[in-house]
C-alpha cells in the first residue's frame, strides 16, 4: 500500500508506517497544483493532510482510496467529491483535545493579566505595574462553553481547578448530563453569553454551525467579557466580532481566523490580528509534541486496519440513510454461486443493492446474507430466487424505512 503524506508528520508515525510495509511518500509543503501532480505521478492508494486542502482534481486521479485528516476537523477536504468516488474521508478527532484546551486556557489567563502587553512594555524598557497590576482573576467567575465535545470536555477539570462554575450549550447536552458533569445545561448560545464572564467555543463547523454566533449572540454577552475561539473561524460572524470588540467592549483570545495564509508562513492581514483588544496565536491549538505524537498513531492505525481489513475507522462519508427500502434475507448452504445467482436476478430485475453483509454460521456448512435493496421485488421474482437454486434453505423480504 502506497501512502502519500503532504504535510508534516511525526517521524514516529512514517516509521511505523513503513513497518506495516506500506511505501511511503513524504513530501511536506506540497499543495494545490503541485498536490494535483504529486497524486497522479505517485499513484498513492492512501493520501495524509493537515492543513492541506484536498480538492476534486486531486481525488479524481483514480487510485486514491482513502483520505486520513491528520486532526481533528475536516473542513478542507471535499468531502461530497470524495464521496461521488468511494472514496474513504477519515480524521483523529480527540487527539488533541487536551492540547486545545490547554491553549484555550492560555488565552483565558493572558488575557485577564494582560501577559502580551506586560511583555511588550517591559521589552520596550517601561515599567508600569501600576496599570498591569489591575486584573479581575478568574476564581468564582463563569465559564460558558460553546460545544461540549471531547475538547469542551477537557476544558472542565481545569475550569474546576481554577474554581470557575461552568454554564454550557451542545445539541447534545441534556439536564441530566449537565447534572452529572456538574455544569449548568442553558438552551441557546446567546443564553450562555448572558450567563458567562468567559466565552470558550468548541464546536465542529458544518452546515449547521457555520456562522452560528453573529450579532444577537455578541449582543447577548456581558460588557467587558472574554470570547475565546480556538475552534474555527467560519463559526463566528466576523464583522459582527469586530463590531462587539468595540461596542460590547469585548477582550477576546484568537487561535483561528477566517484570513489565515494556505502554508505554515506567510503575510497575515486579517483586522482582527491586529486589534488591540485581541490576543491571537498562529493556530497552534493542536500544536504540541504530545497532541503530534497521538494523531500520528492514529492515523498509523487507521491505515493499519484498512490495510488488513477494508475498514476504515473514523470514517465521516458513510451514509447515515440510504434508498433502500426492503431487506432480503437469504438463509443458504454456503456454495459457490449461491449469492451470485441471487444478485444476478436482483440485476435483471434492475433492483440496486444498497447494502450486503454474509453471516456464515459455525462449520461453514451454512450463512444468512442480509441484502437491502432499494425497491421490494415481487412475489414471482422472490418465487423464482426460491426455485431456481436448491442450496437457498429459506427467504423472507423485510420492510425497512432507512439504514439499519
Amino acid at each position: 500500500m502506497r501512502v502519500f503524506i503532504a504535510d508534516k508528520f511525526e517521524q514516529s508515525g512514517r516509521e511505523q508506517l513503513a513497518a506495516l510495509g506500506c511505501e511511503v511518500i513524504y513530501q511536506p509543503g506540497t499543495k494545490d497544483e503541485a498536490l494535483v501532480r504529486a497524486i497522479a505521478q505517485s499513484a498513492p492508494d492512501v493520501l495524509v493532510v493537515r492543513s492541506a486542502k484536498v480538492t476534486g482534481p486531486m481525488l479524481g486521479t483514480g487510485t486514491l482510496k482513502l483520505v486520513v485528516r491528520a486532526g481533528a476537523g475536516y473542513n478542507t477536504i471535499d468531502v461530497a467529491a470524495a464521496s461521488q468516488r468511494g472514496i474513504y474521508v477519515s480524521n483523529c478527532p480527540g487527539k488533541n483535545s487536551i492540547a486545545v484546551a490547554e491553549l484555550a486556557f492560555a488565552l483565558i489567563l493572558a488575557l485577564d493579566r494582560r501577559l502580551a502587553d506586560n511583555v511588550i512594555s517591559l521589552r520596550r524598557g517601561e515599567w508600569n505595574k501600576e496599570l498591569f497590576s489591575k486584573a479581575r482573576g478568574l476564581f468564582g467567575r463563569t465559564l460558558g462553553l460553546i460545544g461540549l465535545g471531547q475538547i469542551g470536555l477537557e476544558m472542565l477539570p481545569r475550569a474546576r481547578g481554577f474554581g470557575l462554575p461552568v454554564v454550557a450549550w451542545s445539541r447534545s447536552l441534556t439536564s441530566d448530563r449537565a447534572k452529572s458533569l456538574g455544569i449548568e445545561s442553558k438552551a441557546s448560545p446567546e443564553a450562555v453569553a448572558a450567563s458567562a464572564d468567559i466565552i470558550s467555543v468548541h464546536l465542529a463547523l458544518n452546515a449547521g454551525t457555520k456562522g452560528l454566533l453573529g450579532a444577537r449572540f455578541f449582543a447577548a454577552m456581558r460588557e467587558g467579557a472574554c470570547f475565546i475561539n480556538t475552534a474555527r473561524a467560519d463559526l463566528v460572524d466576523q464583522p459582527a466580532l469586530q463590531q462587539a470588540i468595540t461596542d460590547r467592549k469585548l477582550r477576546v483570545g484568537l487561535d483561528v481566523y477566517a484570513g489565515e495564509p494556505a502554508g505554515g508562513t506567510g503575510p497575515f492581514a486579517d483586522p482582527l490580528g491586529q486589534d488591540v483588544q485581541v490576543y491571537g496565536t498562529h493556530h497552534i491549538g493542536a500544536s504540541t509534541e504530545q497532541a503530534q505524537e497521538a494523531i500520528a498513531a492514529e492515523t498509523v492505525r487507521i491505515v493499519r486496519i484498512f490495510k488488513e481489513t477494508g475498514t476504515v475507522p473514523n470514517a465521516v462519508n458513510l451514509a447515515q440513510r440510504t434508498p433502500a427500502t426492503h431487506r432480503l434475507v437469504v438463509r443458504h448452504l454456503d456454495r459457490p454461486g449461491v449469492l451470485a445467482g441471487v444478485l444476478d436476478t436482483l440485476r435483471t430485475a434492475e433492483i440496486n443493492v444498497q447494502e450486503m453483509e454474509n453471516v456464515i454460521f459455525d462449520g461453514a456448512q451454512a450463512a444468512v446474507a442480509h441484502i437491502n435493496l432499494d425497491r421490494a421485488p415481487t412475489a414471482e421474482l422472490l418465487e423464482r430466487l426460491r426455485a431456481g437454486n436448491a442450496d437457498i434453505i429459506e427467504l423472507a423480504l423485510l420492510p425497512i424505512a432507512a439504514k439499519l
